[in-house]
């Protein structure tokens, strides 16, 4: 399994070259044909590509549900990683989802090609590429040969302004749902779905989790609180220390001793959360359970809707609470909880020191991994407001810095070039 961060790190090199040749051929390309980009004509076959981050991919769904309405007859096809498939096949806005293998560079190779042949197929009228860095997503949109290709802009991605038709300004404070609702309002949607999809929760999948859970602690394991601890590998430093975490739990298992707390994270996370649970010592074993690499998505989506509450950094978990509409606490640091952490069921805490955000400007941030922002978020304020939560107290209103302006959000902002 390649790293998040190598791939990261290939597609800047490989990627970044392969763009800058068919940059050069887009543009003489399209001098010789003169293809009318205009965004007039309603789409028969719309494409949504979004391939990493799966908390990215939930806020991706106003959007989604967006172009349905706006355009009932068109069909809408969604391009991810092969990991991020189930969550897709759960959106019906989508009549089919594409996925491409990146476990390994053959397999990326050859899902690629899959997929390209695919995309010519279904001859796209309408291209919307969610990544924001990426070169290979780039090279993709542009060989699907759809007749409008649509990005973001930022400066020192340039060189990707010549193989879009239209780019969009990132704006990295704005709440990421509203970044890409602005895509469908460039294409002249003027219905807005402003909500999250309602993921539902499978039947079968809250029986599995049932069972399993039950194996381990018996019939009665709620109420309970879902603690996820981690962050992806692209960016560990969106991680809470972990000795805060466990004198957290240690604590909370003290002062709400009939509830549980159950620790939540991916098979490669398993080790990571494996090492929590074993560090924390606590006098009733039973009352916090590990299913770190135990449970599938469709499983943990189950445990989640049941939680009474989630704590957990800013990560794929947080946005999939939101979704299920579960009070969260989400610890923000790398990231801004203004673009990230938009949502009623939030209770953000970020120090806003004068290097974060950082996570869009640097591959490896300039603190070099001693991740203040996250450090110096407290044992104290965490554990206050997880107890005052847990009583039933949700008068708590999220911090000034989890809101954002939208004013002025039902035009098109932020157009940054029409070939």
């Amino acid at each position: 399994m390649i790293r998040t961060r190598t791939k990261v790190v290939l597609d800047a090199v490989a990627g970044r070259t392969l763009v800058f040749f068919l940059n050069l051929a887009a543009r003489v390309l399209g001098r010789i044909l003169s293809i009318d980009h205009a965004l007039t004509r309603p789409p028969k076959t719309i494409v949504v590509c979004k391939y990493l981050g799966m908390g990215s991919i939930i806020q991706a769904t106003p959007l989604l549900q967006t172009l349905r309405k706006n355009f009932p007859d068109a069909r809408l096809v969604f391009v991810t990683s092969q990991a991020n498939r189930g969550l897709m096949k759960q959106v019906a806005a989508v009549h089919e989802v594409l996925t491409v293998n990146d476990s390994g560079l053959l397999p990326l190779a050859s899902s690629s090609w899959k997929l390209l042949r695919r995309l010519w197929k279904l001859r796209p009228d309408l291209y919307i590429d969610l990544e924001t860095y990426s070169y290979y997503s780039t090279a993709i949109a542009t060989m699907s040969c759809a007749r409008n290709r649509i990005g973001f802009y930022r400066v020192e991605r340039n060189i990707r302004m010549g193989v879009y038709t239209h780019m969009m300004f990132f704006n990295a404070r704005a709440p990421i749902a509203q970044s890409y609702l602005q895509m469908a309002r460039l294409v002249g949607c003027r219905e807005i779905v402003a909500q999250l999809y309602p993921f539902r929760v499978d039947e079968a999948d809250l029986a599995s989790m049932r069972r399993k859970l039950e194996r381990q602690v018996g019939e009665s394991f709620e109420p309970f609180v879902v603690i996820n601890p981690n962050a992806s590998d692209l960016r560990i430093e969106r991680r809470w220390p972990s000795e805060r975490f466990i004198a957290l739990i240690r604590s909370l298992s003290q002062r709400f001793p009939s509830h549980r707390f159950f620790l939540i994270g991916s098979v490669s996370e398993a080790a990571y959360v494996g090492e929590i649970y074993r560090r924390l010592e606590l006098p009733n074993e039973d009352q916090v359970i590990n299913t770190a690499g135990r449970l599938s998505l469709g499983e943990l989506f189950a445990l989640i809707s049941r939680s009474e509450l989630v704590v957990t950094n800013d990560t794929g978990p947080m946005h999939i609470a939101f979704s299920l509409g579960r009070p969260t606490v989400s610890l923000f640091g790398p990231a801004s909880p203004s673009q990230y952490g938009d949502n009623p069921h939030a209770f953000g805490i970020y120090k806003n020191l004068y290097c974060s955000p950082c996570v869009h400007d640097f591959l490896v941030p300039p603190c070099g991994g001693d991740n203040q922002c996250m450090k110096q978020i407290t044992l104290e304020e965490v554990e206050g407001l997880c107890t005052r939560l847990l009583r039933g107290d949700r008068s708590t209103v999220p911090a000034e810095n989890l809101r954002f302006n939208r004013a002025g959000a039902d035009g098109a902002l932020g157009v940054v070039n029409r070939l």
